[in-house]
């Protein structure tokens, strides 16, 4: 069980401006940025005077809030780090006024419509001497962690097929952005959820070398993808095949991964996007992201197979990383050059998918 570790909190910390109160940002980074010793969620910015009444019940009275993106950067000198947790259009604009007046950023993902555009932030960020990293928080899966610890190992051997499933049954659209067919938007399941398994795939086995897509809006009235797979050959020789879907009536495996010693496999998802929606809150000390036995993915060939425990999942681990990156330097936990790899890729899979046609990279 993974625990955080009381700690007697930083003097001064770092002081967060967090830019969106949605679901990333009252799910994910407001909860995670409020449990990492070091840092202090300062402000909060929407524009919905209901969100912002709910941030300042969930994290008190003394909340800063902000209804537009302009106030914050206003008192800019205030502030330590910026959070970009705003609808997928918003992200490149809001990144680069954050990195002109002088912030540390994080974006949650994708980091940009391309690779282009996440590679020009990366480079003013460079220019600058400011913290960039995007919120790739599914490295951070416990069965991501699991299967890094089983290749690292040699567990699998040499791994030839890499299958990951992030699947839903969501048969009715639910509205807003993120189902919008306009470009602008970045809707659509190839650049959220595709986002994380494109990541997780690029992480383990490095970088592609092709990209062959196939990508369907199925659902009456969908506009942008909901049911799209993407294979990728990499240049290690590693084959990954990636499914994202809110169509599939019957969930694969999360993970299949078959190498020359062995298989893992593993059904159903991480446990902390689940606790956080329902109200849990890491807590130093307290176990957070555990799986429960009957969850615990499996190791062996053919018949002769064991139950491997899972590692807990760790998204605190993150801003932990991005706190002790801008006290002590170094490298953040997902550096932007990284995001515009995943971005080539995907860039490829839309033009893959749109053409009929595999899309090599260079």
């Amino acid at each position: 069980m993974n625990a955080a570790s009381p700690a007697a909190p930083v003097p001064n910390p770092l002081r967060v401006g967090l830019i969106g109160y949605g679901l990333a940002g009252s799910v994910f980074h407001a909860p995670l940025i409020a449990a990492t010793d070091g840092l202090v969620l300062d402000t909060v910015v929407t524009s919905s005077p209901e969100r912002r009444r709910q941030a300042r019940a969930e994290h008190g009275e003394e909340l800063r809030t902000a209804a537009s993106a302009g106030e914050l950067f206003a008192r800019a000198g205030e502030l330590d780090l910026v959070v970009v947790a705003s609808p997928n259009r918003t992200h490149v604009e809001l990144a680069t006024r954050a990195l002109e007046a002088g912030l540390a950023v994080v974006v949650d993902k994708p980091l940009a419509a391309g690779a282009a555009e996440a590679e020009e932030l990366a480079g003013l960020a460079e220019r600058r001497g400011l913290l960039l990293s995007v919120f790739n928080n599914r490295r951070w899966d416990g069965d991501f962690l699991t299967l890094r610890d089983l290749l690292a190992e040699g567990a699998l051997g040499e791994v030839w097929r890499f299958e990951s499933r992030f699947e839903r049954w969501r048969p009715n659209l639910k509205g807003g952005w993120r189902e919008s067919g306009d470009p602008a938007e970045l809707g659509g399941l190839l650049y959220d959820l595709g986002s994380h398994v494109v990541d997780q795939a690029l992480t383990l086995f490095g970088p592609a070398v092709s990209v062959h897509a196939e990508s369907d809006a199925r659902r009456p009235g969908a506009e942008a993808d909901d049911d799209t797979f993407i294979a990728l050959h990499h240049a290690s020789g590693t084959r990954s095949h990636l499914w994202v879907s809110s169509t599939a009536a019957a969930l694969g495996p999360r993970f299949r991964v078959l190498g020359s010693r062995a298989a893992y496999v593993k059904y159903g998802l991480d446990p902390q996007e689940d606790a956080l929606r329902a109200g849990a809150r890491p807590t130093p000390g307290e176990p957070w992201g555990a799986e429960a036995e009957s969850a615990w993915g499996t190791l062996g060939a053919a018949d002769d197979v064991r139950p491997v425990p899972s590692r807990s999942g760790d998204y605190p681990a993150y801003y932990a990383a991005v706190a002790a990156a801008l006290r002590e330097g170094g490298e953040p936990p997902v550096a932007a050059r990284e995001a515009a790899e995943t971005l080539r890729v995907l860039e490829a899979a839309r033009t893959s998918a749109a053409e009929g046609r595999t899309v090599r990279l260079g």
